[in-house]
């Protein structure tokens, strides 16, 4: 994984962590191929609404801040929430 793609990481955990409860439970695993960066979060069951939010909008909201944070190395990012 690159410099970019450890800080990206970085700030999907510190956003992620500041919204749940059980900030220990959080585990973050990269999918990391040529030309795209995937963050597969696991959650405590209870922390995973938190993190969605109505309607989906605070995983929209880390998502577009992830996205932003890799784009400097023209490689597509996303966060996904498995659990």
């Amino acid at each position: 994984m690159s410099r970019t793609g450890a800080d990206t990481e970085a700030i999907v955990r510190y956003l992620i962590e500041s919204l749940v409860d059980v900030p220990e439970a959080v585990e973050i695993a990269v999918v990391d191929s040529e030309d795209a960066l995937r963050f597969e979060v696991k959650l405590d069951p209870d922390d995973v609404g938190k993190v969605i939010g109505r309607g989906g909008r605070i995983i929209k909201a880390i998502r577009t801040l992830a996205r932003a944070a890799g784009s400097t190395e023209g490689r597509q990012v996303d966060v996904d929430v498995v659990g």
